[in-house]
């Protein structure tokens, strides 16, 4: 056709009526095709998506057709997004996107390197399924079982300040510190000691098992348990992981698994798998929803948060808004050292433009749900205005007020409330030994509304199933128990 136009569009039209003389094209379709003129330039070949047709056509490689859950459109967009940034970027970096639906899991984006035919980028590995050090980015869910353990608010007090955590002290990002600011500012500045000891008071395990609910193996370092080092990425994880972590915030603590394959109608009626409360949840939310854009980028309406490994090794970003969730990664994948590369510099203005290529307008984030209310300092028990390093230790070191435990409900118990004749629901009876009074008792993360801050106090259930019931003591110690109210 290049060469003889006319030829070939005279050959093109008579397949084209032997097709419609044979049944197999309808006249009509023939008429219109042959009305068309024939290309004169060779075009390239559809090449979207490299590493999942790579890894679908070896593992079912006599599968003539594999159906996915990606937007060509947004696919081919970031494609685009990556192919040029990442020439900003050095010879050797690649760069990682993923996106995916937050209210089902289905990856709408999968960006697996910056080049995949690159020798000098390793562009044949995929980085969205690379395990590596997720630095800052877990620091949102430190915070966020706080909220649930009853251990904090957004605007609790922490002191940011040189500290040793029994050998292990960590400093701050760029070697200074901000003096006692409040947990959103602390999460908002990503500041390390502050996450230090918030993890330290909910305790390492929990957030392992919060990674494991959700279906995510976290990796440790050889012959390791789970320490404070996690706070500030000692622990491996993919990009993928921390996509499916962060589908919890827009589904307000309910993480969905992702998939590049459409789900039959049993896997999408399984339940997605709860991390925090929605109270919890949503005060993550109101934070990273203000955390400031990076340079030259225009606030979006999205949450987001970065974070970079130790040595420079790994940039990331992830954010959200009400309907995707989006994480990205740059580094070079054999692991070596780039000197400036951070995730705000690097990684967040790739996420803030990403954003623009999957709509022009961002889906609101979830409403405060039943009993979440931002409330100032000076509004918050006495217990929670200011988070101190081994408050709930204070009992056990002072020896004459032991800490505070819940006597009823115990533990796993089943309470009746039904049966009320108007369909309420029989108030609960709260008791708490030990502890220094007064208390402040909370349900789900929130605040239960009691005239009196003794040992003895009622909560009336506005629903029944799961409840967590927390109590925090003048001293700021805790203790938690789960019930199912039925």
């Amino acid at each position: 056709p290049d060469r003889r136009p006319d030829a070939a569009f005279k050959a093109r039209n008579r397949v084209l009526q032997r097709m419609v003389d044979a049944g197999v094209l309808p006249a009509l379709d023939g008429e219109l095709a042959a009305a068309r003129p024939v290309p004169r330039t060779r075009q390239p070949m559809p090449a979207l998506a490299a590493h999942l047709s790579e890894r679908l056509r070896t593992s079912q490689p006599h599968t003539l057709v594999h159906r996915v859950t990606l937007d060509r459109t947004v696919q081919a967009g970031l494609e685009v997004l990556v192919e040029r940034r990442v020439r900003k970027l050095g010879p050797k970096v690649s760069i990682a996107i993923l996106v995916a639906y937050a209210h089902s899991g289905e990856i709408v984006a999968r960006v697996g390197s910056a080049d995949y035919l690159s020798h000098d980028r390793q562009g044949a590995l995929d980085m969205t399924r690379a395990t590596r050090s997720p630095g800052s980015t877990l620091k949102s869910f430190i915070y966020g079982l706080a909220f649930d353990a009853g251990l904090a608010r957004p605007a609790t007090l922490i002191d940011d300040a040189p500290a040793d955590f029994n050998g292990y002290a960590p400093a701050n990002f760029d070697l200074s510190y901000q003096g006692t600011v409040t947990i959103r500012e602390a999460l908002q500045k990503s500041l390390n000691v502050p996450a230090v000891s918030m993890l330290e008071g909910v305790g390492p395990l929990r957030l392992m098992s919060l990674f494991n609910r959700a279906g995510v193996r976290a990796v440790l370092p050889r012959d390791k348990t789970p320490s404070l080092a996690i706070a500030l990425g000692g622990i491996g994880m993919r990009l993928e992981d921390l996509v499916t972590l962060y589908t919890a915030f827009p589904n307000l603590g309910q993480a969905r698994e992702l998939t590049d394959l459409p789900r039959s109608p049993d896997q999408q009626r399984l339940e997605p798998a709860r991390l925090l409360g929605p109270q919890a949840s949503w005060y993550v939310n109101s934070i990273l929803s203000g955390t400031p854009p990076p340079d030259h980028a225009a606030a979006n309406g999205i949450a987001f948060k970065t974070g970079t490994s130790y040595g420079y090794r790994d940039a990331w970003a992830v954010g959200y808004d009400g309907t995707h969730v989006m994480g990205v990664w740059v580094g070079r994948p054999d692991g070596a050292s780039v000197p400036g590369l951070t995730g705000r510099s690097a990684a967040a203005p790739i996420l803030f433009e990403g954003f623009t290529r999957i709509a022009t307008a961002r889906a609101p984030l979830p409403a405060a749900p039943a009993g979440a209310r931002l409330a100032q300092n000076a509004d918050l028990p006495a217990g929670l205005r200011h988070f101190t390093r081994g408050t709930q230790l204070a009992g056990r070191i002072a020896g004459s007020h032991p800490d505070p435990a819940i006597s009823y409900p115990p533990n796993g118990a089943k309470v009746e409330l039904s049966g009320m004749a108007d369909d309420r629901h029989r108030p609960l009876i709260l008791k708490v030994n030990g502890g220094s009074a007064p208390f402040s008792w909370f349900v789900n993360g929130a605040p239960v509304d009691t005239q009196n801050r003794r040992r003895h106090s009622t909560w009336t259930p506005d629903g029944l199933g799961f409840s967590t019931l927390s109590v925090i003591d003048a001293q700021g110690r805790s203790d938690r128990v789960t019930v199912f109210l039925k």
